[in-house]
């Protein structure tokens, strides 16, 4: 060794002394506990953004407005107003509409130590982790986990690709199977592949498929009308939604044989809002976080494919549209996956069961007196994951107006109840039929059900039906 070697090593020696009774300081010089140091202010930022009461009814948020520089400004929930969201508005309408999953929101804030994260400003720089993958092994490996633990999916022996949400997923298996050679399908055929599903469907299905309308597929609407025209030889990519969205049915593909392929949409394939009979083992399958745990935000899908062709086009589609999903995502719903699969996955689905399906009796109840307005039937299952027999929990009421006169329940709801759904015709259905989202916030919930009371209330000779904890979202 020569003496700019010798020299190198001492310094490089006496560094790493130093750096390690630096750690030992800080773990031991304190009665054993570490000592924060970089992170004690983002800590006592979030902390304090986070106390923020806004009186039960909104919340405050890290990338959130600030007053006078200082005082986290309050996000408040639907009909409530003011600067720390006390003030109830009685003349506002009802959202009945998005789908964001809120009702999860209490499950996490009993569970904000485990669950929260602190990103150092040099987390995962680069495009890809350590190993050149674009996808956290560790995050795969909960993944396979928590459907292990829902039995919701077969995962051994399958391949798993992640998207930017599920939405993103759905188009990439699009264009990956209208090209799939493992499939009888015929790369080279001047005929476009149709993509169809059944009535009703998600909307986005037709939107995408459009928005990015390729030479290989066409959207092509109403399978059963497919059915009746095409003798088996055209090729058909098919969604199926189970359970559906609007309506909860566990959907099967209607098309079968050597020139169909079926995109499983399974996100709400989850104990908070159906009975698991047993594990999926379809081609493709494809599920995100936001239904799982609520974090519809994080932006994080993931797709289960039994065929590596099809996996290896949807990877790319993945990694040319998007070069990846982002580590600080990926990153947070590693985190979450960890409190799901905690004592076996039991309290989240658990308390998701639970919030869902009461508010599934309390509407039915509202509505089960009223001659002008019905509910999808739903009924009880065996749940393998309960393992027992277990009544309805969905996240929609796909509600229909009977009376003949209305024609349109979304404009009866809106101008009779100030309650906004949305309408049967986005899912391809009648517009007698309108959908109703119960997975928001319980305030969201709670006036919608007030409203639908008050609506029944008013037909002839029908009592007066209330909630069983709230007659008056304002009291709440």
């Amino acid at each position: 060794m020569d003496k700019l070697q010798q020299s190198s090593y001492v310094v490089c020696l006496a560094f790493s002394i130093v750096l390690n009774l630096s750690l030992i300081f800080k773990l031991y010089g304190h009665g054993g506990q570490w000592e924060l140091s970089w992170s004690r202010r983002a800590a006592e930022e979030a902390e304090y953004v986070a106390a923020v009461p806004c009186s039960g009814h909104g919340r405050t948020y890290l990338d959130g407005l600030v007053l006078d520089g200082k005082q986290p400004a309050c996000e408040c929930n639907s009909c409530y107003g003011g600067s720390d969201c006390s003030q109830f508005l009685t003349d506002c309408e009802s959202n009945a509409d998005g789908g964001d999953p809120y009702f999860l929101e209490p499950f996490w804030m009993q569970h904000a130590s485990e669950s929260a994260i602190l990103v150092a400003g040099w987390h995962r720089m680069g495009y890809t982790f350590s190993d050149y993958a674009y996808i956290s092994q560790e995050l795969e490996r909960l993944i396979r986990k928590v459907h292990d633990i829902a039995g919701n999916a077969v995962t051994q022996g399958r391949y798993i690709v992640i998207g930017a949400g599920s939405t993103h997923l759905l188009n990439a298996a699009v264009k990956a199977l209208s090209f799939s050679s493992t499939s009888s399908f015929n790369s080279s055929s001047s005929s476009p592949a149709s993509v169809v599903v059944s009535i009703p469907f998600y909307a986005l299905y037709e939107a995408q498929t459009e928005y990015f309308r390729s030479v290989d597929y066409k959207f092509e609407g109403d399978g059963s009308l497919l059915q009746n025209i095409t003798d088996g030889t055209k090729r058909v990519i098919e969604f199926v939604t189970a359970p559906n969205n609007p309506d909860g049915k566990l959907n099967k593909a209607n098309f079968q044989g050597p020139n169909s392929e079926a995109i499983y949409d399974r996100v709400y394939y989850w104990p908070h809002f159906t009975p698991i009979p047993t594990p999926a083992n379809d081609n493709v399958m494809v599920f995100s976080i936001s239904k799982l745990t609520g974090h519809a935000g994080t932006r994080l899908g993931w797709a289960v494919i039994k065929d590596e062709e099809v996996y290896q086009r949807m990877l790319q589609h993945t990694l040319t549209s998007n070069l990846g999903i982002s580590r600080d995502a990926q990153l947070r719903a590693l985190k979450l996956l960890k409190v799901v699969v905690e004592g076996g996955g039991k309290e989240i689905f658990q308390f998701g069961y639970t919030t869902m399906r009461n508010r599934w009796e309390n509407l039915s109840n509202a509505l089960s007196v009223s001659n002008r307005f019905s509910l999808q039937k739903v009924e009880p299952q065996y749940c393998t994951f309960f393992q027992k027999i277990r009544g309805p929990s969905p996240a929609f009421a796909w509600v229909k107006c009977e009376r003949e006169e209305d024609k349109d329940c979304y404009t009866v709801l809106k101008e009779e109840a100030n309650v906004y759904g949305r309408s049967g015709s986005v899912f391809g259905a009648e517009d007698r039929y309108v959908r109703l989202a119960l997975i928001r916030s319980q305030d969201d919930f709670d006036i919608l059900l007030y409203r639908l009371n008050q609506l029944v209330s008013k037909e002839d000779a029908q009592p007066q039906i209330y909630m069983k904890n709230v007659t008056n979202p304002s009291l709440s």
